[in-house]
């Protein structure tokens, strides 16, 4: 599924995230979605959300 639309990310949702501090590496987070922070539909470096822990990035992929 495409981390770059919002209708394929929903509360609960097991994905990677890129972070703004991790850029440069291009380090993923792993985790689990608690809110999705942007209001648009599609974003073409990902949707950003934050996950449980409270760390915050765009979504590179979500897992199945």
């Amino acid at each position: 599924m495409d981390g770059r639309e919002r209708k394929n990310i929903k509360k609960g949702t097991k994905v990677a995230i890129l972070q703004k501090q991790d850029e440069r590496s291009g380090t993923l987070t792993h985790g689990v979605v608690q809110e999705i922070l942007d209001e648009v539909g599609f974003h073409l470096k990902g949707i950003e959300c934050k996950l449980k822990t409270g760390q915050v990035g765009r979504v590179k992929m979500i897992k199945l």
